[in-house]
């Protein structure tokens, strides 16, 4: 009888590690959940490393446009338009393609 009762426990006892061994694994914050983790963490960590080249290119342009004064020029021209007091402005017009076209179709 002690044979059977101790076969008993030990299957028990067996079975009872696998479930741990399957909800340590598999289970919530077990080592699946921890892979992700892992996976997520670089991700974020890559994103942060990414904000932040992007944040001190910010902090130099805001320091230059506060200081420089040949930047800000550079800038109202670029993205404004401005020009010098007496500047002239040439602007250069290309040919439309349907003119093109037609000439090439004469020949």
């Amino acid at each position: 009888m002690m044979d059977l009762r101790q076969g008993i426990l030990l299957s028990l006892a067996i079975v009872g590690m696998f479930v741990l061994l399957l909800i340590a694994v598999f289970g919530d914050k077990g080592a699946a959940d921890l892979g992700q983790l892992k996976r997520e963490k670089t991700l974020l960590m890559k994103q942060n490393a990414q904000l932040e080249r992007e944040n001190i290119e910010l902090y130099r342009e805001i320091d230059r446009l506060e200081n420089d004064l040949d930047y800000i020029e550079s800038v109202a021209r670029q993205e404004l338009g401005m020009v010098r007091e007496n500047e002239i402005i040439l602007k250069v017009r290309k040919p439309l393609k349907s003119t093109e076209n037609q000439a090439g179709k004469a020949d």
